[in-house]
């Protein structure tokens, strides 16, 4: 099995390394809910901390990584842009609000949220361009370790690279049983750009499915652990999120198994169990 704990990692193409498994923070509302949430992450060994503008926590997970006492640099922390927030200047602007909920002097990894938000759906090829113009100028300047994306499909990316002078270097879209992206995952994949599963539990639907409480049965582990463990095999970074301790500390106990190669197909095909992935083009937010 590659990996062996919620410390092991991924490699960047720009050779940062990324704990793979991160905590996700999206849903978890501001105030002590979410700096709870956090804490008990960090207490159960999750070193990878995944927020964003939108979330509207960013300020209780920098409240909690103060908290922990863990230094700063054993953390990878990742946020996001708001979609009303495309453009150069605009960009520049979000970022310094981001570090200034956070209390933070650096981001490991900024992704814009999303490519064609419905604020800039006229011109999001040019929003998007000055945005990760920004996105350089801020990683050359070393306030962020890495940067990538969001929800991005492969005509996106294209557009987004005819200005572009470092390529994206992670794209976090929605991975689940059932809800592959074969396409955006293969056209990622043959451009080195790092796979990050959100909602890899599929908004909590996988509960519901027989074939995973079937799996959690073979092989004596929650629905939950199933579904991670196949995202780490199927080379996805999974982002699961819950404010439970219980759960949160249940849902890093994902390397004592390995699922058969088969059940990692048969969790693949099970088409639509818990839905699918917005089309970024016809987002209405």
């Amino acid at each position: 099995m590659k990996f062996k704990s919620l410390t092991d990692t991924f490699t960047l193409s720009n050779g940062v390394e990324i704990p793979c498994i991160g905590f996700g923070t999206w849903q978890i509302p501001d105030g002590e809910v979410a700096v709870s949430a956090v804490l008990s992450a960090l207490e159960a060994g999750y070193r990878h901390i995944d927020t964003a503008q939108g979330y509207g926590n960013e300020e209780s997970v920098g409240i909690a990584v103060k908290k922990s006492g863990i230094k700063r640099e054993e953390l990878f922390i990742t946020s996001k842009l708001a979609n009303n927030d495309h453009g150069y200047d605009r960009t520049m602007a979000a970022f310094e609000g981001t570090m200034k909920r956070l209390d933070m002097d650096y981001l490991d990894l900024y992704l814009i949220h999303w490519p064609n938000p419905i604020a800039f759906r006229d011109n999001w090829q040019e929003a998007n361009a000055g945005t990760w113009k920004a996105f350089e100028e801020l990683y050359k300047a070393k306030r962020i370790r890495a940067i990538g994306i969001s929800n991005f499909h492969p005509h996106h990316i294209e557009e987004l690279m005819k200005t572009a002078t470092i390529p994206p270097m992670v794209n976090q879209i929605r991975l689940c049983p059932g809800d592959t992206q074969d396409e955006v995952v293969d056209y990622c994949r043959a451009n080195n750009i790092l796979l990050q599963a959100y909602s890899p539990l599929g908004s909590g639907k996988i509960f519901e499915v027989p074939e995973m409480k079937a799996l959690a049965e073979k092989y004596g582990k929650t629905i939950a652990q199933i579904a991670i463990r196949w995202s780490l095999q199927r080379g996805y970074l999974p982002l699961p999120k819950s404010a439970s301790p219980a759960r949160i500390r249940e849902n890093a106990d994902v390397f004592d198994f390995e699922l058969e190669e088969a059940d990692v197909e048969l969790i693949a095909n099970l088409k639509g169990c818990v839905g699918y992935s917005a089309n970024p083009d016809e987002i209405t937010w």
